[in-house]
């Protein structure tokens, strides 16, 4: 049976798990809650191990994506509940593990992890049974996880959840801290093998910005992202022009949420995002730029799941009417924001369908030296 088959087949197994804890009152306390979730995950790992002993995968990201897709389940699960399509599972976990899972950011969140981050992780097991390469996807992963834990985390600390920390919150930690390492080792892997010759990398770099359109269409959608991604980080440090205040009463309530995700998300923005953005206009300008086709699309991954997380809870009904978008301005709030998600998943793909433009002659003598070595 095919790997991506028993992962998918193991990963449902979820449910007996929730099924008795939601059942057993001894296994509910918040102690054991941790003490329970911490011994799931290492059961998951030697169960996955003891399955592939005898024909042992040699990418040890194997047995993240096994274990990841076991937790995609429990958090589609999660979600589920919470909305009402599922119950009997996780009304334990609601009130003694992690309250805060009851948001509407972290609703959003969970069905992103338990149908996004699950197909992605079949698809890499798949290849990776395959012998294919599925760096890119790794880095769109690794992308949207750290985007997705980085202001989940922050947010809970933060945000009115501060004071109600239990010990199942540092059930997060491994998948805050293993993206992390998951995106240096994309990082440091060698690119999928090119058929670009040199001659054609010579010709794309003679090539102006003015005669790329599409490279221009996107130089101004990196402008318009930065521009909206200032705007709203100043909005939420609190700047005190008329035109900042108005913004949160007429268009986006939301990013005054005292959950804090949109202000922590913002604020991520603003300071990591913005210069990110600023260095893809300077990288679709100049040639050769070789950091551009991985770096794109990390960030694609990062903000595209943001902007499904932020845009989901400002629409969501667990979230207070208060904070609800305006009728009026629905369609444009929602038209900026979603642009704001396209523009870097269209500039990843631009990347990396068509990368002459972003090679150099040495980055290309490189990747025929390590493919000839494989």
């Amino acid at each position: 049976m095919a790997q991506d088959i028993c992962i998918f087949l193991f990963s449902l197994t979820a449910f007996a798990v929730l099924y008795i804890m939601n059942n057993v009152p001894a296994f509910q306390e918040p102690m054991v809650v941790l003490e329970i979730g911490v011994g799931v995950l290492i059961v998951v790992f030697f169960l996955v191990y003891l399955a592939t002993r005898l024909n042992p995968p040699k990418d040890v990201f194997f047995y993240v994506f096994a274990e990841f897709s076991f937790t995609c389940i429990i958090d589609l699960v999660s979600a589920m509940e919470y909305d009402g399509f599922a119950s009997g599972f996780m009304e334990f976990y609601q009130k003694t593990g992690e309250p805060y899972l009851g948001t509407s950011y972290a609703i959003m969140m969970c069905y992103w992890d338990g149908i996004a981050h699950f197909l992605m992780y079949l698809v890499m097991v798949r290849r990776m049974s395959k012998k294919k390469p599925y760096r890119n996807l790794g880095l769109f992963w690794a992308g949207s996880l750290v985007g997705n834990m980085v202001v989940f985390v922050a947010g809970i600390v933060v945000g009115k959840y501060g004071l109600e920390l239990r010990p199942a919150f540092w059930l997060n930690m491994p998948f805050l801290l293993v993206p992390m390492w998951g995106a240096v080792s994309f990082f440091r892997r060698p690119r999928d093998p090119t058929a670009i010759t040199l001659a054609k990398i010579e010709r794309k770099h003679k090539v102006s910005l003015l005669w790329r359109p599409l490279d221009m269409l996107l130089v101004i959608g990196l402008c318009a992202a930065m521009a909206f991604t200032l705007f709203r980080g100043l909005v939420v440090l609190g700047c005190p022009l008329e035109v900042f205040t108005s913004y949160t009463t007429l268009y986006e309530p939301y990013l005054n949420d005292p959950v804090a995700y949109p202000k922590v998300m913002m604020l991520c923005f603003l300071f990591y995002a913005l210069p990110l953005l600023g260095s893809f206009v300077y990288g679709l300008w100049t040639p050769g730029c070789t950091w551009m086709l991985d770096w794109t699309v990390f960030v694609a991954g990062a903000m595209t799941q943001c902007q499904w997380s932020h845009i989901g809870a400002s629409l969501h009904p667990r979230t207070a009417d208060m904070y609800h978008i305006p009728p009026s301005s629905l369609v444009p709030v929602l038209l900026a924001n979603v642009m704001y998600a396209a523009v870097p998943l269209l500039l990843a793909k631009r990347c990396t369908s068509n990368p002459a433009f972003f090679m150099s002659a040495a980055a290309l003598t490189q990747s025929n030296n390590e493919k000839k070595v494989n």
